[in-house]
């Protein structure tokens, strides 16, 4: 894709990023808690796998396989960053989304270069969630009117301004807009790898959040109807060229079945205000048993008359592809096999290879929304350790670590760079720079309070302790109350 050869500015977007398009007023603020949009994104994910460079990254560098939870969770955080209020906060974030996507290049399958910070790669992205928001209301029997798509465009134009330092890839007017986006689709959308996982794997495969762990039956009995039911919505939803050219099937009655499943999920819209906030859900689904979450305790004890439930279930309608109880026959060890497919394939393509490792300096860098320096110094520490790990284990010379030679090391003693990134850890949690974790940033990497066993006598966390707690989760392989939500869980 070239650029739209528009003669504007090169701040048009930023500036107008200014006069109020962003915070309560915005029109997307106003879709952000609508059930409809949850639908939408899925969509918008689909069309933006299907473009070849995305599709790519994706397969190379996600965790949307094997952790979707984490990653929807860290979307709608940064969604509500870029679009909130504070303009200091959407500076800081964008900054962060630079930095991240900056370190997101290589070849696909085929050979094929792909940039994240490519600027076609960039439109596209902010073209799909612009288009996904028109078609939901239009496929809910509710289309929007001309002026506020207008005005909704300008929103998502001036999100890319903040990310490029300008919107010139995406052009100037809703109606030319039209006429770039299906030249995209007919152009540049594959059936990719990417896109195929999303539709046919994601959703039949798709792992208990947090907060339904243990809840094997039930969990496995709402996913084989929701699953499939999901990719054929997805599909009949997409746009009918791209749908013939990729070879997309679509069963009969799929466009109604869309159709009824926007419309039934646009009646939520109707409930009390408040009560289907997207940050509220995804934080319920992310709440943990063992944090000290108020929630904990409540849902704990619906889970045990849940779990009875799924006894039942499971005596009337054997299910497929149930997943293992977390909390059956659990021990305060994992075995080799165990942790390399729960924490260190963190990709979920059965090898350790640099994009894991990476993407548990981004989650957390994330969490601590660490700036530049420090954020620079944890990808390091995880970049030595890598090398570490690949000197040590990759046998076979192939640049990437099995699960077969990871087993038949099993390490179980810290190496100089793994100790390394226990030390950086610390440091860039220990935000006031005391040499403690303190309770305030104790939780801001892991999401709930101290234990009653891991402080010293001042009631923080010292150094010794942290350290030697990380390198027993990581080398030791001991499952680990704070550790587990952290990089475990999906």
């Amino acid at each position: 894709m070239t650029d739209t050869g528009s003669d504007e500015p090169r701040n048009t977007g930023t500036e107008t990023a200014a006069g109020g398009l962003f915070g309560e007023g915005g029109r997307f603020h106003a879709f952000f808690n609508d059930p409809r949009w949850a639908l939408a994104i899925i969509r918008g994910t689909v069309l933006e796998a299907a473009h070849p460079q995305i599709g790519g990254a994706l397969i190379d560098n996600s965790t949307f396989v094997t952790h979707p939870w984490r990653r929807l969770r860290n979307t709608v955080v940064s969604l509500q960053r870029m679009f909130g209020p504070d303009d200091e906060v959407r500076r800081r974030e964008a900054a962060r989304l630079n930095r991240l996507h900056a370190r997101l290049s290589g070849t696909d399958a085929h050979d094929r270069p792909y940039d994240a910070m490519d600027p076609e790669v960039r439109a596209w992205v902010v073209a799909t969630l612009f288009e996904s928001s028109v078609t939901m209301c239009r496929l809910s029997g509710q289309p929007l009117e001309q002026w506020v798509i207008e005005q909704l465009y300008a929103e998502f134009r001036a999100y890319l301004a903040l990310l490029d330092g300008d919107a010139r890839h995406l052009p100037p007017t809703v109606q030319e807009f039209w006429t770039y986006y299906d030249r995209v689709v007919e152009e540049r959308l594959e059936n990719t790898e990417a896109m195929r996982v999303i539709l046919y794997r994601l959703f039949d495969h798709l792992p208990a959040p947090p907060l339904l762990h243990g809840l094997p039956t039930l969990w496995a009995a709402g996913r084989a109807l929701a699953g499939p039911l999901i990719g054929v919505i997805t599909v009949a939803s997409l746009p009918e060229p791209f749908r013939r050219r990729a070879g997309l099937p679509e069963l009969p009655g799929a466009q109604t079945l869309m159709q009824s499943a926007y419309l039934a999920v646009g009646l939520a819209r109707f409930l009390p205000e408040g009560l289907l906030r997207a940050d509220a859900v995804v934080d319920l689904l992310s709440v943990s048993l063992d944090s000290d979450d108020p929630r904990a305790r409540t849902i704990g004890a619906l889970r045990d008359r849940m779990k009875r439930a799924g006894a039942l279930v499971r005596l009337v309608s054997p299910l497929p592809s149930q997943e293992p109880d977390p909390d059956a026959g659990s021990t305060a060890r994992r075995s080799a096999e165990e942790f390399f497919a729960a924490v260190l394939d963190q990709t979920g393509d059965g090898y350790l290879d640099w994009p894991d490792l990476a993407a548990m300096a981004r989650e957390l860098a994330g969490r601590l929304d660490l700036d530049e320096p420090e954020e620079t110094r944890l990808y390091d520490a995880f970049a030595g350790w890598w090398r570490e790990l690949q000197a040590a284990l990759d046998t076979d010379g192939d640049g990437r670590v099995s699960a077969r030679e990871y087993a038949a090391a099993v390490p179980s003693l810290a190496g100089p760079a793994l100790i390394r990134v226990a030390e950086v850890l610390f440091d860039v949690t220990d935000a006031d720079g005391d040499q403690r974790v303190d309770a305030d940033e104790y939780r801001a990497l892991f999401r709930t309070a101290f234990r009653r066993d891991m402080t010293g006598a001042d009631g923080t966390y010292a150094r010794g302790a942290f350290v030697r707690d990380f390198l027993a989760f990581m080398s030791g392989r001991e499952r680990s109350t704070p550790y587990d939500p952290l990089l475990a869980d999906a």
